[in-house]
């Protein structure tokens, strides 16, 4: 009997230790830190393997409600995580918030961003990029903020959308637009601003880009492998080496307790 016990232990241990590969679905702000992130994690387990997708809010939700084979989701918001765990798609309790999302308005253009939200009143741009609200959050936080500074009428005609926050940064990029309202971690490393000129969009115009991320039900399919790195990724996450990378790509980490903004939405608009 002592030595069935001891098989039955260890086939149970066995199987957090060995290799496995997860496919995990990522909205496309993350995208840069999450390659940062999986490398980091892939060098720390030595035998686990991550396969990143990369889309839209919005699509990628789309996709894991059809079936698509992904063993976790990491989403630009929580409306679509509450949506997947609503419909028994998502294991509740394995739920975080990674990340607080912070918007930017960016031009590629290093003079033309010199005083702040000034330059949407001007003629100074003809194309003003955001990611389509209907798909991402970034692009829901990009509409709020150009509400709430009153540019949404004065600007309508002049907004191209990306299909996410990706295609919207590669506009302006590009030169096809002459401003973004951008995720901040696409221009960001390491304490400041990669280049061109910016304006950090503060934090009272949008509602907080809380991104949240799950691990699927589809994991409960998949061999005892999956399962092993699943867990351990998820705990790797939660390491300060997991959130040094996180915060140098601009995000905060204390997303789920952020410190109030200090500055109110009237104060910005009168210093348009």
């Amino acid at each position: 009997m002592l030595r069935a016990l001891c098989g039955v232990l260890a086939a149970f241990y066995s199987c957090f230790s060995a290799a496995g590969e997860i496919t995990i679905a990522v909205a496309s702000n993350f995208a840069a830190p999450m390659r940062d992130i999986a490398a980091a994690f892939e060098r720390v387990s030595g035998e686990h393997r991550l396969r990143l997708a990369f889309g839209s809010s919005g699509k990628l939700y789309a996709q894991v409600y059809h079936g698509a084979p992904f063993d976790a989701f990491f989403s630009a918001d929580q409306d679509k995580v509450n949506r997947l765990i609503a419909r028994d798609l998502a294991v509740s309790n394995s739920r975080l918030t990674y990340a607080l999302g912070q918007l930017a308005l960016w031009s590629a253009d290093s003079a033309l961003i010199d005083e702040g939200p000034a330059v949407l009143a001007g003629d100074r741009f003809r194309k003003l990029a955001i990611a389509n609200p209907k798909l991402a959050p970034y692009g829901v936080a990009a509409m709020e903020t150009l509400t709430a500074l009153e540019f949404e009428q004065t600007t309508r005609g002049r907004r191209v959308l990306g299909e996410n926050i990706a295609q919207a940064f590669q506009f302006v990029a590009s030169g096809n637009a002459q401003l973004g309202l951008i995720a901040l971690s696409q221009v960001y490393r390491d304490g400041k601003i990669t280049g061109g000129s910016s304006w950090l969009v503060p934090q009272a115009l949008y509602r907080p880009i809380r991104q949240d991320a799950v691990i699927l039900r589809n994991i409960s399919a998949g061999p005892p492998e999956r399962v092993a790195a699943t867990k351990a990724f998820w705990a790797f996450l939660r390491s300060p080496k997991a959130r040094s990378i996180i915060e140098s790509y601009g995000y905060l980490t204390n997303a789920a307790n952020p410190e109030p903004p200090t500055t109110s939405t009237k104060e910005v608009r009168d210093a348009k």
